[in-house]
């Protein structure tokens, strides 16, 4: 594959690097572990990448599919020496990637003649919700585009207040109301607002409550309901917030956004701090859903469109 022949040398390329260096390293121990002694790739060392696959989080169906893949690659080039598996894999599990995340985007942009361009952004608390939309308010805004925030989640204080001082921080609008506020009022009335002032996008945070998966499914029916009234295909984007640090409960946490509501892009963070970064890569196979953002450090530059390339690059570099 011809794209890994390509230098990676801008700055996002070794923070990414840096950001993913655990669960690079975490992998590339194991793997050198499973080909000690082996000079092809046989059956043995095929069980061994299996289980650290599985225990790397990239879940045991993608996993599957993978190994299927590898398999398929021994059978038809009859030999395949195990120096060869590391390049191997990065060919295939970025092929796996490919049917989901189609572009080699690197740059913060919204598409054309949506305007205003509305996300609406879901997760549980905890997940770096409200500073994921604080940087990606600062990407956009880096971008020339005239962003307002919406705090939407109103059933809990600290996450207008989070919301807020991200909001200052960045020096954009924000619209709020006070707790306990009708969250698709305030949806309503941010949306509204940024038709008057002509912004490029919304950015609208929700309450990120599990408990009772058919009240969340009517609070956010309701929010795009309402969202609807002012521009009629809004939201544009439903964007899901996973902790990648969480490995497996990140999968369970999409598998209920996504049966709660339609979810259309992913944001995975604090893989820096994790060696799960293989949970990125079975999340946006199982799901189907096109990884959009991952998080890779605190910084407020830090969040970065994701790459499927640099991504696989740095993971298996």
């Amino acid at each position: 594959m011809s794209v890994f022949k390509k230098i990676f040398t801008s700055e996002k390329k070794e923070t990414l690097d840096k950001g993913l260096e655990k669960s690079k390293t975490s992998f590339l121990n194991k793997l050198s572990k499973a080909v000690a002694g082996k000079s092809k790739v046989d059956d043995e060392v095929l069980d061994n990448l299996e289980e650290i696959l599985v225990t790397s989080d990239v879940g045991v169906n993608t996993t599957l599919k993978i190994i299927e893949r590898i398999e398929a690659r021994v059978s038809r080039d009859k030999y395949l020496g195990t120096e060869e598996l590391n390049t191997i894999l990065r060919e295939e599990i970025a092929g796996l990637l490919s049917e989901t995340n189609s572009g080699e985007a690197s740059e913060f942009t919204i598409p054309e003649g949506k305007k205003p361009y509305v996300i609406m952004v879901v997760g549980v608390n905890g997940v770096g919700k409200t500073t994921t939309i604080g940087k990606l308010a600062h990407q956009f805004k880096l971008q020339g585009l005239k962003v307002v925030l919406g705090a939407a989640d109103t059933f809990r204080a600290a996450a207008i207040d989070q919301l807020q001082v991200w909001a200052d921080r960045v020096d954009v609008p924000i619209i709020k109301q006070e707790m306990g506020s009708d969250p698709a009022s305030v949806a309503f009335d941010t949306i509204q607002s940024a038709v008057t002032t002509d912004a490029d996008v919304v950015i609208i945070d929700t309450a990120g409550r599990l408990h009772n998966k058919v009240n969340l499914m009517n609070e956010l029916t309701k929010v795009k309901r309402v969202m609807q009234k002012v521009v009629d295909d809004a939201p544009h984007d439903v964007l899901l917030i996973l902790d990648g640090s969480t490995g497996q409960n990140a999968f369970e946490q999409a598998k209920q956004f996504t049966a709660a509501t339609e979810v259309s892009s992913l944001a995975v963070t604090k893989l820096d701090g994790t060696a799960k970064g293989g949970v990125v890569i079975g999340i946006s196979d199982q799901f189907q859903i096109p990884v959009r953002y991952i998080g890779v450090g605190e910084g407020i530059e830090d969040l970065q469109v994701f790459n499927k390339y640099e991504f696989v690059d740095s993971f298996f570099k």
